[in-house]
């Protein structure tokens, strides 16, 4: 097989040939805010990111994905209903027509809450110096606001509030500055429901999807009661391997595997679930061309992006410095499938889970205008948008609170305490692993740490298969004191022969570091007590 840096791709953009505008700044969406005035957007108000993105001069438009959309996607029509809330703008305007009911007979008046102050983050600051946010009933109504109790805890549209989505689309321009024009941001109630309306705009039962070899398990749990499938693209320690996956779709037999060439890759490039793999710029780059290639969408779920860490140069080295600036921040960060995606093949799928809280339930995705549209179809008849007072806590925090200064200072804040709390779990593996039995390789974003297991040294490895010692090892630790995951549980290939390596995926984000500590030595004692190792 060829290098992924020489790998061929017929049709394709050469996104280095388009020249783009530099990202939006936090100053400039305070310009651009300026420019545009207050934004008004009542109950069930209408609302694009074309509202509040910036100019898309010179920048191509995104590739049509009828061919592929599901014949369920396809026959979706814009909800009546809904479609009418467009008309409740125009001023004097009486409504007799939705469903909403009156603000007057919801059972709050108003809400206050407590969050840090930017740049103290900590737990003990904001006790002792966070701001009180409130927000009443009628706030937007009485010139106090532009989103309260009334508009959040009424029904909404399928995108999501205006108020939510002009910070999202603010966002995603800075961080990622999609190089195609017509994108756009929807709402979601977070990836994985995000994941299942993605299936079932693109895949018919039958169909295969491409993902790495071990990937987030309700992915494919999801997917497997849509009568889709999982097909495995070998790893290393940055992940999915380019040239593994043009060599399967190149040889891809239909009458062999009983169904359609994959047209679906699902990925998780930063901080891979259950790996902690990173993939590099360079092989995001080899993997959009093979995608180009053989006409693949990519689905880029990224809930770990911003945990991205600090670089690792080992046990007692000096700490790296912090990054200077927001703007130096954001340069440390890899380069996204969406910032190289001059085809519209990408839909990028972000969540607050995991920098704010997985009990919001609000995420949102970005794509082409066209494959947004149907994505909205598709919830307005499912989930109609993420909770309303989940949305209105959000903007309160992260728009009319912190701003995008603030924000971006609070996920620097998070790089700081996981590179901590990844350093600490890898300090615990050198002292306590047996190292000529488990060996790792340093996360460099993410939750979690792959441990590899060498089960060929252990004394049953010739009569027991590899699950039995895998279940054996997984129970030992059980019995020490610590829980953690079976490699074998992320395979996404549920057809598959038995595995040849073993894995165990540890977490090293909901722990104390001490308690982190006890049970990396609670591991290492288990794993020498089957191998019968002292």
């Amino acid at each position: 097989m060829s290098p992924p840096s020489a790998i061929e791709v017929d049709g394709g953009i050469d996104a280095t040939s388009i020249t783009l505008p530099g990202p939006l700044t936090t100053k400039g969406v305070v310009a651009r805010r300026a420019k545009a005035g207050k934004l008004v957007a009542g109950t069930a108000a209408y609302t694009s990111s074309d509202y509040f993105k910036g100019p898309a001069t010179g920048r191509p438009k995104a590739k049509r994905w009828d061919h592929y959309l599901t014949l369920e996607s396809k026959s979706r029509n814009p909800s009546s209903l809904k479609a009418a809330a467009k008309y409740l703008q125009k001023p004097g305007l009486i409504s007799l027509g939705g469903g909403l009911p009156c603000a007057e007979y919801f059972p709050l008046e108003e809400v206050t809450f407590k969050v840090p102050t930017p740049p103290n983050f900590s737990e003990k600051a904001t006790k002792e110096s966070g701001s009180i946010l409130r927000a009443g009933k009628y706030d937007a109504s009485e010139g106090d606001g532009i989103y309260d109790l009334a508009i959040s805890m009424n029904y909404g549209l399928g995108v999501g509030s205006a108020q939510v989505i002009r910070f999202v689309t603010e966002h995603t321009e800075m961080v990622c500055n999609p190089p195609y024009q017509d994108w756009n941001c929807a709402l979601s109630v977070g990836s994985t429901a995000a994941l299942e309306q993605a299936y079932r705009m693109f895949c018919e039962r039958g169909d295969y999807v491409l993902a790495e070899e071990y990937t987030f398990a309700s992915a494919v749990e999801t997917a497997l009661p849509l009568g889709v499938k999982f097909f495995s693209i070998k790893m290393d320690d940055q992940g999915l391997l380019p040239e593994h996956m043009d060599e399967i779709l190149c040889n891809w037999d239909e009458v062999e595997r009983k169904a359609r060439k994959p047209r679906l890759l699902y990925t998780i490039p930063t901080g891979q679930n259950p790996t902690g793999a990173t993939q590099g710029a360079v092989r995001r780059q080899a993997i959009y061309k093979v995608a180009q290639k053989h006409d693949i969408y990519i689905i880029e779920d990224e809930p770990y992006y911003f945990l991205q860490m600090q670089p690792y140069t080992g046990p007692n080295a000096p700490d790296v410095p912090p990054p200077a600036s927001n703007e130096e921040f954001l340069q440390a960060l890899v380069p996204t499938y969406l910032s190289i995606d001059i085809d519209g093949r990408v839909m990028r799928m972000d969540s607050f889970s995991k920098v704010i809280a997985p009990g919001t339930r609000v995420g949102w995705i970005t794509a082409s205008a066209q494959i947004v549209e149907r994505f909205v179809r598709h919830s307005e008849s499912s989930s109609q948008n993420p909770s309303g007072l989940s949305q209105m806590f959000l903007y309160k925090l992260l728009d009319e609170s912190w701003g995008h200064d603030g924000y971006l200072g609070w996920l620097i804040a998070l790089r700081l305490s996981y590179t901590k709390r990844r350093d600490t779990i890898l300090a615990a593996c050198e002292k306590f692993l047996p190292k000529d039995i488990v060996s790792w390789n340093p996360p460099a974003a993410g939750m979690f740490l792959w441990l590899s297991v060498d089960w060929r040294r252990h004394p049953h490895a010739k009569t027991k298969r590899i699950l039995e010692i895998e279940e054996e090892i997984y129970l030992a630790a059980v019995n020490q004191g610590v829980l953690i995951c079976r490699g074998s549980w992320f395979l996404g290939q549920k057809d598959a022969e038995e595995p040849t390596d073993m894995f165990f995926r540890a977490t090293y984000a909901a722990a104390s570091e001490d308690k982190i500590f006890h049970a990396i030595e609670r591991f290492g004692i288990a794993a020498r007590e089957s191998f019968g190792v002292k």
